[in-house]
C-alpha cells in the first residue's frame, strides 16, 4: 500500500498530485490518500468516479477526507 498526504495542497495541486501517483501505481495495488482542501474534497472524488477507479471513504468528516483507491485493470 502506498500512502499520500495531499492535506498541505489545495486544489487544483492535490489533483495533479493525485492523478501523478495514480500513473505509478500498479495494477492490484492501494493507494491511501489525505485530502484537506474542500475543493480537493469535492474534485478528486469527482474524478475518481468519472476515470472509473474504485475507491472507499476510509474517513469524510469536518477535518478530513481519506480514501482508499485500488486499481483494478
Amino acid at each position: 500500500m502506498t500512502f499520500i498526504d495531499l492535506t498541505h495542497y489545495r486544489c487544483p495541486l492535490a489533483l495533479v498530485k493525485l492523478k501523478m501517483a495514480l500513473k505509478q501505481l500498479p495494477s492490484g495495488e492501494v493507494l491511501r490518500v489525505m485530502l484537506k482542501d474542500n475543493g480537493s474534497r469535492q474534485d478528486v472524488p469527482r474524478f475518481l468516479n468519472k476515470a472509473n477507479w474504485q475507491y472507499v471513504e476510509l474517513q469524510n468528516d469536518a477535518e478530513i477526507l481519506v480514501l482508499s483507491i485500488t486499481r483494478g485493470d
